[in-house]
């Protein structure tokens, strides 16, 4: 093929239709399921797949149930057979993400509210984890990850950086600002912690 050819159907490579996605109708496609054993089904086929909240699975099960009444009877079956535990989600939540995530406090616990976890299960795994694990340690090797990556000088806009990063993060306050001072030597004094409720 010339050259010449090759040019005149460059232009073509622009006009070429996007590539496929799921198209709406797909994503939105849950088709109703009637039967008791088909939604226990799905209910399972979800679980195998990832970890639900009782609250996550009520609403994954009423989209795609045809009676609600027959939900209430998949969730009693799958807590009855220990396949939905709020309690345990929680104490799985809370290891995984401060362990890989390296998430503090505030943000576990606003993500697990958000799944609907009560706050009792909440504060139980969050007080196992604090036994554990020290929140300044892990500040601290973050930090540490950080400085060694940054170019130039720390100044106080990359302090601030810095320091909002572990704040959206979920960390205390106290906590950053101590380990910023002793890793940095500059003074911080930054925005105030914020209140667990809103984090």
């Amino acid at each position: 093929m010339s050259a010449r050819r090759v040019f005149n159907l460059r232009p073509w490579l622009y006009f070429l239709p996007p590539p496929l996605y799921a198209s709406p109708m797909r994503r939105h496609s849950l088709r109703n399921l009637s039967g008791e054993s088909e939604l226990y089904t799905a209910a399972i086929n979800a679980l195998s797949r990832r970890a639900y909240s009782v609250y996550e699975m009520r609403t994954y099960l009423e989209l795609r149930a045809e009676d609600k009444e027959t939900v209430q009877r998949i969730l009693g079956r799958l807590k009855e057979n220990k396949y939905l535990d709020d309690e345990r989600y929680a104490r799985q939540f809370v290891r995984q993400r401060a362990e890989v995530r390296k998430q503090g406090v505030y943000r576990i616990a606003r993500d697990l509210r958000s799944r609907g976890v009560p706050d009792r299960h909440i504060e139980t795994a969050l007080a196992e984890r604090s036994a554990e694990s020290d929140e300044a340690v892990t500040v601290r090797t973050r930090l540490a990850r950080r400085l060694k990556t940054l170019r130039g000088p720390l100044d106080e806009r990359r302090t601030a950086s810095l320091y909002h990063s572990l704040l959206r993060a979920g960390f205390a306050s106290d906590t950053i600002r101590r380990e910023l001072r002793a890793l940095t030597k500059l003074p911080v004094d930054l925005a105030p912690e914020p209140d667990v409720e809103d984090s």
